[in-house]
C-alpha cells in the first residue's frame, strides 16, 4: 500500500528494485550511451556535409588508413554485418569511390580498393574529423583520454580473453 492506495503490477509508475550494483552499472550506461551519442552527433557533422553516411566515411576511412581490404575484413572493421557492408560498398561503388577487385588465383576473394576519386574524398574529409574529435575529446586530459581509450577497450572486449 503506498499513500493509502493499493498500487496494481503494471501500474504507471512502478519500477524495478535495482541492487546497488545494478544501480550504479545502469547509471554508468546511461551516461556512456549519452556521451556516444553527443559525440557523435558533433563529430559526424563533417562527414554529413561531404554527403556521405557514417558506414561509408568508415568504409573510405579504413581503405585510406590500412590499403585494401576484402568486404569480410571491412565488415568486421566498421562492425558492420555482411549484408549491410554489402551495400555500403555497393553504394560507394556506383559512386565511384571504391571498386571491388575478384582474386584470380580464387574468384570467391574479392578485395575492395579506393578509387582515385574516393582517395581525394577522404583525404579531403578525414582531416577535418580528425580536428573535430580532436577538439571535442580535448574536454579531457591527455591521461584521461589514455584512461578512457584503455577502459573502452576493456569493456568493448567483453568476456573475451
Amino acid at each position: 500500500m503506498q499513500n493509502g492506495l493499493e498500487r496494481k503490477i503494471g501500474e504507471a509508475g512502478e519500477r524495478y528494485e535495482c541492487s546497488t550494483d545494478e544501480r550504479l552499472a545502469l547509471g554508468t550506461f546511461v551516461k556512456l550511451v549519452r556521451a556516444t551519442e553527443s559525440v557523435i552527433s558533433r563529430t559526424h557533422q563533417a562527414i554529413a556535409e561531404s554527403g556521405l553516411t557514417p558506414s561509408q566515411f568508415g568504409v573510405l576511412e579504413a581503405l585510406y588508413s590500412v590499403g585494401p581490404l576484402c568486404q569480410k575484413e571491412l565488415g568486421e572493421k566498421i562492425l558492420k554485418t555482411s549484408g549491410n557492408i554489402t551495400m555500403v560498398i555497393d553504394n560507394l561503388e556506383k559512386a565511384g569511390l571504391v571498386k571491388r577487385e575478384r582474386s584470380v588465383e580464387d574468384r570467391r576473394y574479392v578485395t575492395v580498393n579506393l578509387t582515385a576519386e574516393g582517395h581525394k574524398v577522404i583525404h579531403d574529409v578525414f582531416p577535418h574529423h580528425a580536428r573535430e574529435i580532436a577538439a571535442d575529446l580535448s574536454r579531457l586530459t591527455p591521461e584521461e583520454q589514455k584512461t578512457l581509450g584503455d577502459l573502452c577497450r576493456k569493456l568493448g572486449k567483453g568476456t573475451q580473453s
